[in-house]
């Protein structure tokens, strides 16, 4: 435990870790004010990338998956109390949550306004367009509207989340699987069943969304992974300058040591590959997938 007074924080390595994580942010905050990003329908949000397969599964799927993440994330804040929230892995397990509950409402939104919007007059449609009219029985002929429409600022919203959740839980259980349980386990903590799932589930439930949903997923959703994890940085530097906690959640944010830089440095770094296994598996959705299934599989993106 360290002390952070005036000479904590007037150490020659506290404003280079600063840099570190603030010239990230502040290129990440111009490049999503400047990048224009693709056009997003709100077909995509809510309908399956297989042939047949109905978009109230994807709906089901959505919901189980948000009650069983806001299941264990309770169970975990009623054994240690809001206490947990200190810690990156519960960040982004309650940010994985609420992108099922958002994803769940906009799901269930589509699949109930498929059946209720009037068409435009003339228009054309793509093969994952009429992939849908087959999965939906439209009880209006003009219903197919709501392909053609676009996302809105809650559809954009959930495709953010979505690319954040990615890199953050990848982010997340390798630091924690591969750094923190090697090097601390039966030391600073116990791993119990609970503190398996939670660095588990979390990416179990989003890959498991991956295969079933038809989201764009790019390069751009990195810019939001960036600032997510900055936020994070800058919710600790507060609370320890605040001097709400003399302790170090993970002992790679410690400033009082000269290695404080080149852990910043590394961490900052290992941003990259994770964000890069997403889009990995993404890829690998997109080619393979159309190999391994032809007749089962359409890409809608």
């Amino acid at each position: 435990m360290s002390k952070q007074g005036f000479e904590y924080w007037a150490q020659w390595q506290v404003p280079v870790c600063a840099l570190i994580f603030i010239i990230p942010a502040v290129i990440a905050m111009k490049y999503v004010k400047k990048e224009k990003t693709e056009s997003l329908r709100s077909f995509d949000l809510w309908n399956c990338c297989w042939r047949h397969l109905n978009p109230l599964w994807l709906l089901f799927y959505r919901a189980f998956a948000f009650v069983c993440l806001a299941w264990m994330l309770y169970s975990m804040v009623a054994i240690t109390g809001p206490f947990v929230f200190f810690f990156y892995t519960q960040w982004t397990f309650a940010l994985v949550m609420i992108y099922f509950a958002l994803a769940t409402v906009i799901s269930g939104y589509g699949c109930w306004m498929s059946t209720k919007k009037p068409s435009p007059e003339d228009g054309t449609t793509t093969d994952g367009e009429e992939e849908f009219k087959d999965k939906i029985k439209l009880k209006s002929p003009h219903a197919q509207k709501e392909i053609h429409q676009k996302a809105g600022s809650w559809g954009y919203l959930m495709q953010a989340m979505y690319q954040t959740c990615a890199g953050a839980s990848i982010l997340t259980d390798l630091v924690f699987w591969c750094l923190l349980v090697p090097l601390l386990a039966n030391v600073q903590f116990e791993i119990t069943l609970l503190i398996g799932c939670l660095h588990i589930v979390n990416v179990v439930f989003l890959i498991g969304d991956t295969a079933l949903n038809g989201l764009p997923f790019t390069w751009f959703g990195f810019a939001y992974f960036v600032l997510w994890s900055c936020l994070y940085i800058t919710f600790q530097w507060i609370v320890h300058a605040c001097g709400f906690m003399a302790w170090w959640p993970y002992p790679f944010l410690e400033l009082n040591t000269p290695w404080a830089p080149l852990w910043y440095f590394g961490v900052a770094l290992f941003h990259v590959p994770c964000y890069w296994i997403y889009i990995i598996l993404i890829r690998a959705k997109n080619s393979l997938l159309p190999r391994l299934f032809p007749h089962a599989f359409v890409r809608l993106n």
